[in-house]
């Protein structure tokens, strides 16, 4: 049990936590966050800084109530296919069922993405013996949209692997499109209602200017990094994502939540640390951002801590953007 939750304050103080993915389950808000590990090894652009282990799942009954940690919900040790690295996650809920999305590498050093299972938001979850066939990078995102149909969002640049799968085959060595290239954009797949297995093959989501032009690798004010998030407002989807190297949360949206997505603009500058990851949910009316920075460790970019702000629409439907200096 911790403290009730102060926006633009970590939500717990006694672990580290980063990449929340918030989600109202059974009338409370549920967060998904990932666990960062206290230690003293390299920090490079693979991402060896970021050894999760373990998920955790925090709650909030409302917001005059204290963030509850229902501990350990899924562990390493207990997925058989996986050997390190248990980063972002996601959750979903159907067929009477909670799903815990995850990304981890297996033996061959490759990220896939796996899924566990729980008759609770709060878990524990089971996890199914092998990864998704057909995945792979990190950062799972699930939409389940208003006719139930379920879509899985994910793909991460640099330690993610996501440009070495260009091919449709890992390729070690591959790199990522430079300049004036269009930017390679997150990968999107239809699930199948048992939701442990995809219905169609992965394909890249297409992020475009005003003027239907792909965002260029070289715009990494706009391109896509990692961190994709979608959510529906008044009969549009958000597609929400982080432009790593420029450390901003930004948004394109769509008619259709395959695509193509026209970018829109920023919703949250720069944080303290290097990376930004975040979701958007409506609770209790009102809508809110919910993201990690580094404040807690002083900017030791492998030691986060979630956080949450309300979030405002312009009438017109854009995001009003939220500037970190002023939080």
């Amino acid at each position: 049990m911790s403290a009730k939750p102060t926006p633009n304050q970590p939500l717990v103080r006694h672990m580290y936590t980063a990449d929340p993915s918030a989600h109202v389950f059974e009338g409370k808000l549920y967060i998904y966050p990932s666990h960062d590990l206290d230690h003293d090894g390299p920090s490079n652009d693979n991402g060896d800084q970021y050894k999760m282990e373990d998920y955790h799942v925090l709650s909030i009954e409302d917001f005059d109530s204290p963030v509850v940690d229902h501990g350990e919900a899924l562990h390493l040790k207990d997925i058989p296919w996986a050997s390190k690295q248990l980063w972002a996650p996601d959750a979903a809920y159907k067929n009477d069922t909670y799903y815990l999305y995850y990304p981890a590498r297996d033996h061959d050093g490759i990220f896939r993405l796996g899924v566990a299972t729980s008759q609770s938001p709060a878990g524990p979850f089971t996890p199914e013996p092998h990864w998704m066939e057909g995945s792979f990078s990190i950062d799972p995102a699930v939409f389940v949209d208003e006719d139930e149909q379920a879509y899985l969002y994910f793909g991460g640049l640099w330690g993610g692997q996501l440009e070495k799968w260009q091919t449709g085959s890992f390729e070690p060595d591959a790199a990522g499109p430079q300049g004036e290239e269009p930017a390679l954009g997150p990968q999107v797949a239809i699930l199948n209602d048992d939701m442990l297995s995809l219905r169609s093959a992965p394909k890249e989501i297409k992020i475009v200017d005003e003027n239907g032009a792909p965002i260029t690798a070289g715009d990494e004010d706009r391109r896509y990094f990692e961190g994709p998030w979608v959510h529906k407002y008044n009969g549009w989807y958000y597609l929400s994502y982080s432009t790593g190297t420029t450390h901003k949360l930004v948004y394109a949206v769509s008619r259709d939540p395959l695509g193509p997505y026209t970018f829109k603009g920023t919703i949250l500058t720069p944080v303290i640390g290097w990376t930004t990851h975040h979701s958007i949910v409506q609770f209790q009316e009102k809508w809110y951002l919910f993201y990690h920075d580094c404040s807690m460790s002083e900017g030791v970019n492998h030691k986060r801590s979630v956080k949450f702000t309300e979030l405002s629409y312009n009438e017109d439907g854009t995001i009003q953007t939220i500037v970190y200096s002023e939080l």
